[in-house]
């Protein structure tokens, strides 16, 4: 009896005739993760096997993904969801994972975006190849409730705190690894700071973020730099191929070979952006309840968290301070209403604007073929930007299958020379 029951535990659930994550798995199951965020998704990739978890960050990145995502969605299917199906199918079919004891991953935002529905695509394409392979879900807004990835509130912290450390480790090694005198000094320390945070998580002391941060702008700030003056270029525009190299064609990469320097908005504004649309809708539809008393609290503490970061960038005096959502809140009010919340909504004309007051005039408006919100907030609101910002230099990169890296360079590379001109003028 105790043999059947062990069997019965061990069994999948094929409700729905596709395949559920279930507790019993975490223990022999490794969970594959789209290469989405590099940055953070190493921090929480390390995070996750802290707690117990198999699990792997993708990197595979050639045309064969591409392909392979082609032939499972529909070429009309926003590009973000044909990268993340495509990575998913050719990893499974590399032949270095056990597909009967493999699972995969997706966030979703619950908004109103594709991505919000990858859930149900990837099962579709998985079911073609791989229909034992269980797709898990990763939200806060109550979708996929029987195959949600389990998150208590103690894990979730330590998620806040690890998109905190890795929005000061990215932000601090682009505006380090551009200056360096010896080459790869910014990469040496970057290593060693992911491995410092790691250990605040392992041993305790992880909550204590104004050290920590601290820390991580010291570290950098001490690496020698040249005293040289470089085209600075902000990255904005749909949330993966913002971040991700597979969506963006290695975009940061680019910039630094053309003797840029790159500069990528933090997550954590994306995060305070979904929160505060949740306010937004209490203030202007009347939802105000429970929900909207607690994401007003959340984002009281997550606010003044950034707050207190931004100090520490400002005392050090190194390095330019990442931006405060509420001057972005104002700067998206210069363009396009807080009800536009589609997409990235308003927060791309806001980040277009916060980085022109800054300092960054030229940008990269990157946008995923399908993402229509991205190209409407984006794209279409370039115009009134570069009314308000009369050197706003700004390129909108359409990121597609058919869409060559060649191509998506030689544009930038005019905005760049523009960026180089307007940079002569002004000396």
């Amino acid at each position: 009896m105790k043999k059947k029951n062990e069997q019965q535990k061990n069994t999948v659930d094929f409700r729905d005739d596709y395949p559920r994550w279930q507790p019993w798995m975490k223990d022999s199951y490794k969970i594959l993760i789209p290469d989405m965020l590099p940055w953070h998704f190493a921090l929480i990739e390390r995070l996750l096997k802290l707690e117990g978890y198999d699990v792997e960050v993708l990197k595979n990145d050639s045309r064969a993904v591409i392909d392979e995502g082609l032939k499972h969605v529909h070429n009309d299917t926003c590009y973000p969801c044909l990268c993340t199906v495509g990575q998913y199918i050719d990893a499974l079919k590399s032949g270095k994972y056990d597909v009967n004891c493999t699972a995969v991953i997706m966030s979703q935002s619950g908004g109103g975006c594709r991505a919000s529905n990858y859930i149900p695509l990837i099962r579709k394409a998985l079911k073609a190849e791989f229909p034992q392979v269980p797709v898990m879900s990763l939200n806060f807004s109550g979708l996929e409730k029987d195959s949600s990835f389990p998150i208590g509130v103690k894990l979730l912290l330590k998620l806040a705190f690890a998109v905190f450390y890795g929005d000061a480790i990215m932000w601090c090694y682009n505006q380090t690894k551009p200056y360096e005198e010896r080459e790869g000094a910014a990469d040496k320390v970057r290593d060693e700071l992911m491995d410092y945070v790691l250990s605040k998580f392992e041993k305790g002391g992880y909550a204590r973020y104004k050290k920590v941060i601290g820390h991580i702008i010291a570290a950098f700030a001490a690496v020698p730099r040249k005293n040289i003056k470089k085209v600075k270029v902000g990255i904005v525009g749909e949330i993966y191929v913002k971040y991700s190299a597979l969506g963006n064609n290695h975009l940061e990469e680019f910039l630094l070979s053309e003797d840029c320097e790159p500069v990528v908005p933090v997550l954590m504004d994306y995060v305070l952006y979904c929160v505060v649309n949740n306010i937004n809708d209490g203030d202007l539809y009347g939802k105000k309840g429970l929900f909207y008393a607690a994401n007003k609290i959340l984002y009281s503490i997550l606010h003044r968290m950034q707050k207190n970061i931004i100090k520490l960038f400002e005392r050090e005096g190194t390095f330019e301070p990442i931006h405060d959502f509420e001057h972005l809140r104002r700067c998206a009010d210069k363009v396009l209403n807080q009800g536009v919340k589609m997409g990235e909504g308003w927060l791309i004309p806001a980040e277009m604007a916060a980085l022109a007051e800054t300092g960054t005039e030229n940008i990269v408006c990157a946008q995923p073929f399908g993402c229509l919100p991205n190209h409407i907030a984006g794209k279409g609101a370039i115009r009134t930007l570069k009314n308000l910002y009369q050197n706003e230099n700004i390129v909108a990169v359409d990121y597609d299958p058919s869409a060559t890296r060649v191509n998506q360079e030689n544009r930038i590379k005019l905005m760049l020379a523009t960026a180089r001109e307007n940079a002569s003028k002004a000396e």
